[in-house]
């Protein structure tokens, strides 16, 4: 088996250097080095053929990296949300995505955004890989300069680019990143490279920004907003009051004392009055031929119809088959 794997730190000041590779011929070497390198953990690999082989890289630095990822085998891995967001596509084999029993079929070569915020299994066969991985604060900066996104939470609910003057400028942006690589990471041609990539990016996912209560910003309110924040960020995932207690380190109590002097609401009536603005924005903006109404309401947590018809007629004044016929 052949296996390299190295890292250069820069200067604390700039970005930290990553080059790295790990590559051979073991199905179980496979599982192990994928792990490591932090591509996602409990992976199941196996040959599909006489002949198996794997090989991942990655170039560039902690805000931006390129990255191959290519197996020729079965493999299946559980992949959590980091400080990154990532764009992959697929020029060889079949791969998909699955959050939660939704599955998305991968093809080939039409970028794809990986979930934000919530876990995914990523399956595959025979796969030739390409990954950027984007950091989430340089993302932020750029499009609080460019787009004026404000200081609320960025959110991505589109999975696949369909502009096509986007993907042409994000072809683009990878054509000068690979260029710029030749240069090196600590290059002004990097740098700007790395930029164009994070605007080309935010041309194929436009960000949706959640707005917050004005109220929210006061310094007295910071860890109320780091809760809210927190709801806005994993609204598709179970949230309980005790997980809002964790991330406010306040108790139970206080949490729900804070929700309910700040937003007069409870916690988990805040949680759900999200849900219901993300499924009214969904309705408004799919079509009625490619979607039910059931189908929104699920993913984003109503298991009930009709209680769900009934609350959301309640706060906006329509069922929700209404929006979706707009």
């Amino acid at each position: 088996m052949e296996h390299v794997s190295e890292t250069a730190t820069s200067a604390a000041s700039t970005p930290d250097q990553i080059r790295l590779e790990v590559a051979g011929r073991d199905p179980e070497a496979a599982a192990r080095d994928l792990t490591s390198v932090d591509a996602g953990r409990q992976w199941v690999i196996r040959r599909t053929g006489d002949q198996f082989s794997y090989r991942y890289t990655a170039v560039g630095d902690s805000e931006v990296t390129v990255r191959r990822s290519l197996v020729t085998g079965f493999a299946r891995g559980l992949v959590a949300p980091g400080e990154h967001y990532v764009v992959q596509w697929i020029t060889g084999g079949s791969a998909a995505v699955d959050v939660g029993g939704e599955r998305l079929d991968l093809r080939p070569d039409e970028p794809t955004l990986y979930p934000t915020e919530q876990e995914f299994v990523f399956v595959a066969t025979d796969h030739d890989q390409r990954l950027v991985h984007l950091h989430r604060d340089l993302v932020r900066s750029v499009a609080v300069e460019r787009y004026e996104v404000g200081d609320g939470p960025l959110r991505f609910d589109q999975p696949r680019a369909d502009d096509g003057p986007a993907l042409t400028r994000w072809h683009d942006a990878l054509g000068a990143l690979s260029r710029a690589l030749r240069d090196g990471v600590d290059s002004s041609a990097w740098a700007d490279a790395k930029r164009t990539a994070v605007e080309a990016f935010l041309g194929l996912f436009p960000p949706h920004v959640d707005a917050l209560p004005a109220a929210l910003s006061l310094p007295r309110n910071a860890r109320l907003r780091a809760m809210v924040e927190h709801v806005h960020a994993h609204v598709r995932e179970p949230v309980t009051v005790a997980d809002l207690s964790e991330v406010s380190g306040l108790s139970v109590r206080s949490v729900q004392e804070s929700f309910a002097r700040v937003l007069g609401v409870s916690p988990l009536t805040y949680v759900r009055e999200v849900r219901l603005d993300r499924v009214r924005q969904e309705l408004l903006e799919l079509d009625p031929q490619d979607v039910t109404v059931g189908d929104v309401a699920r993913r984003w947590g109503f298991a009930h119809l009709g209680r769900f018809s009934a609350v959301y007629l309640d706060r906006f004044g329509e069922y929700p088959k209404q929006t979706l016929r707009r």
